[in-house]
């Protein structure tokens, strides 16, 4: 029997997705980072050893479930994601994705080298065109004071950082030594544009202040990355660099009061990834023979890191069963 209804009109499951933002890929990067951290941990202090496994599968979780979300807005929601590629602060924040897959490539080696190859190769290829891509923009010209941010650091920074350590990690240092100049002399200059947009323009919006967090990243990011690189020896410049990470750190809970006024959001994962990468860099130091203040300093920073990234977990899960995590999706036409 066939019926003489007109079938209903259904989305698909596609179009149901919602358009997530960019910066989701911060949430993958700061649970991945917090891996790395206890895989370092554990052997340091002789911790659980299903801990560091299981912070690390959550965090290629995570990683997958955004990827996915993310692809879907290319398929689905193509004129939110150009219109996100065009603005001036919130491009910055897809370079969050081949970070975020380049730290999973880390992650699964130890359990399949060709499949962890694999994510690495497409990871470092996406960051090289997207770094390229986004940091000319800016040499273009054109942007104006207040959207300059510490989201400017990830296209040429945060990408050349990390794709060093993973190509260390996967066999290819002087690889790495390459990537590692990119993002080091990036970092120089892009932090005196920040400096200066915060000392002589209006202060930040309180919804952009969470964005600061950022500012811990590249000293202690650099840092894991320079330890890859020459072997990980503890000398000056690696305990100069983690120096400059704590300061900045320090800087950060001055300034938590100015810019907690924005209530939570999931941009303030925007802290997670320098928060994992701080103890992450002091304890690799003193795994590597390092003292004095290092030795106190990398215990410290472990148990702060884990209460930082567990509140951010919870503060976001709060926000998931309430439903507002996610944006409303916007069926396509």
């Amino acid at each position: 029997m066939t019926s003489d209804r007109a079938p209903l009109s259904t989305p698909s499951a596609l179009s149901a997705l919602p358009a997530i933002p960019a910066s989701f890929f911060g949430i993958a990067v700061g649970v991945l980072a917090m891996g790395n951290a206890w895989r370092v941990a554990t052997p340091l202090w002789h911790l659980p050893p299903d801990i560091a496994p299981a912070v690390t599968w959550s965090g290629i979780a995570v990683w997958l479930a955004v990827l996915a979300l993310y692809v879907g807005k290319w398929l689905r929601h193509g004129a939110e994601a150009r219109a996100e590629m065009n603005h001036p602060v919130q491009s910055s924040f897809a370079a969050l994705g081949p970070v975020a897959s380049m730290l999973a490539a880390m992650a699964l080696l130890p359990y399949s080298r060709p499949v962890a190859l694999a994510v690495f190769a497409v990871a470092v290829s996406a960051q090289l065109v997207l770094g390229l891509w986004l940091y000319g923009r800016m040499w273009q010209g054109g942007r104006q004071p207040e959207m300059v941010t510490p989201a400017i650091y990830m296209p040429a920074v945060a990408q050349n950082f990390v794709a060093g350590t993973a190509a260390a990690t996967f066999g290819w240092p002087q690889l790495g030594m390459l990537f590692f100049g990119a993002g080091l002399f990036s970092w120089l200059a892009i932090e005196s544009l920040i400096l200066g947009r915060a000392a002589l323009q209006p202060p930040m919006p309180e919804a952009q202040r969470p964005v600061l967090g950022i500012q811990l990243a590249p000293a202690v990011v650099g840092g894991v990355t320079y330890l890859s690189l020459n072997g990980g020896a503890p000398d000056l410049f690696a305990q100069v660099l983690l120096g400059y990470g704590v300061f900045q750190a320090l800087l950060l809970l001055r300034l938590l009061p100015w810019i907690a006024r924005q209530p939570f959001a999931p941009s303030y994962w925007a802290f997670s990834f320098g928060v994992g990468a701080l103890p992450t860099l002091a304890m690799r130091l003193l795994a590597a023979g390092a003292t004095g203040p290092v030795e106190w300093l990398a215990p410290a920073s472990f148990v702060a890191a884990n209460f930082i990234v567990g509140l951010l977990v919870l503060k976001t899960l709060a926000l998931m069963l309430q439903g507002r995590l996610l944006p409303a999706a916007t069926p396509s036409r």
